[in-house]
């Protein structure tokens, strides 16, 4: 009986030693290819191009000569427009992304990382099939919550729905993807290292909820049939990458379109000497006096001042609206404010508050 392809290469990948390593060194394949520095030329040009020049600049430039109120142009340009350009400027990069997670389905491997990660989760208490969902997840958190209705065991299904949200989702990749740019000099040990640290976070919140009466009790068992290798289909490869893509690009054109608009609004404008106007100094703004109000709850993480508070806030509405809003924010040069801002032990403070916190209301609601 001659083994065939598929069964000589599984002997390797899903190997008892072997298995995990090959994962971990994959895993950081992808997010090198599509964070580093073919990723970051991508997403500078975009933003620099793309965000800046064109959407920002030519816009500002035909609205003066037109003769538009300053204040009308400020709205459009540094509110709308540089809000929606700081989000649009990592839609290269996700889309890299997500096409090579695209390919890694389409081959087989994922489903090997399932049979793989059933036997880690079955020693904190959760199913293989807990990580379909997770996998979903780095899209967005919404399907990937959606995608725990093919656990059959409820509290196997519960379990899930309450984990799957730390690993790192499509809207949260731009945060680290500006930060490892702003102050790692573009590492993919920033992104890989957060990937590996939402795993994590699922399997201790696994081991805490087994300890817990509604959640005791063995897993189900886990049977999965495992597809023979084929080359990926480019059709389904760019489906699944497009639409991945899609909802990330509609949410920016409207949800952080919204809010960008009134984020400038209450930076922009505040009482100076008891009088409501616009202000030079966005410290002397509305936002910058909710911002300080709030700010000392965060003082001991390390980034306690009013723009990541605010920041943190907005990126309950989508996590992508963290990077709008600094955009907004910080309208010189964003990656030279923001290690201005940031030291490098509060910036990674900061970005794995934002991947372990409550996620975006619409996984929430899910």
């Amino acid at each position: 009986h001659r083994l065939s392809t598929s069964d000589k290469i599984d002997q390797i990948v899903t190997n008892r030693i072997l298995a995990l390593p090959i994962f971990a060194v994959v895993m950081f394949a992808v997010y090198w290819i599509a964070m580093g520095p073919f990723g970051t030329f991508l997403t500078d040009w975009t933003n620099d191009v793309l965000g800046t020049a064109w959407l920002v600049e030519i816009p500002r430039a035909a609205l003066e000569g037109w003769g538009v109120n300053e204040v009308v142009v400020g709205l459009i340009c540094d509110g709308a427009l540089a809000g929606v350009g700081a989000v649009l400027g990592f839609v290269p990069q996700m889309l890299v992304l997500f096409l090579m997670l695209a390919i890694l389905e389409d081959i087989g491997y994922m489903a090997r990382i399932a049979f793989i990660m059933d036997r880690v989760f079955r020693k904190f208490g959760l199913s293989g099939k807990s990580f379909i969902p997770m996998l979903v997840g780095t899209g967005c958190g919404v399907p990937g919550v959606m995608a725990s209705r093919t656990i059959e065991n409820e509290r196997d299904r519960r379990m899930t729905v309450m984990t799957t949200c730390f690993i790192p989702c499509g809207a949260k990749m731009p945060i680290i993807a500006l930060f490892a740019g702003a102050l790692f000099g573009g590492s993919a040990w920033v992104a890989t290292s957060a990937y590996f640290i939402g795993v994590a976070a699922v399997v201790i919140s696994g081991i805490i909820l087994k300890k817990t009466r509604g959640f005791a009790g063995d897993p189900a068992p886990f049977v999965m049939e495992l597809p023979a290798y084929h080359a990926p289909a480019a059709g389904n490869v760019l489906r699944a990458m497009w639409e991945r893509g899609w909802s990330f690009i509609k949410r920016a054109g409207t949800v952080i379109l919204l809010s960008s608009v009134i984020l400038w609004f209450l930076q922009g404008f505040g009482f100076v000497d008891g009088v409501f106007q616009m202000v030079e100094d966005n410290n002397d703004s509305l936002l910058a006096a909710v911002g300080h109000a709030v700010s000392f709850i965060f003082a001991p993480l390390g980034f306690g001042f009013w723009e990541a508070t605010v920041a943190v806030v907005t990126g309950l509405i989508a996590k992508e609206e963290v990077v709008s809003t600094f955009g907004v924010l910080f309208p010189g040069n964003l990656t030279v404010d923001m290690a201005g801002a940031f030291t490098a032990i509060s910036a990674y403070s900061f970005m794995i508050f934002n991947l372990l916190c409550a996620p975006c209301f619409a996984a929430m609601g899910a």
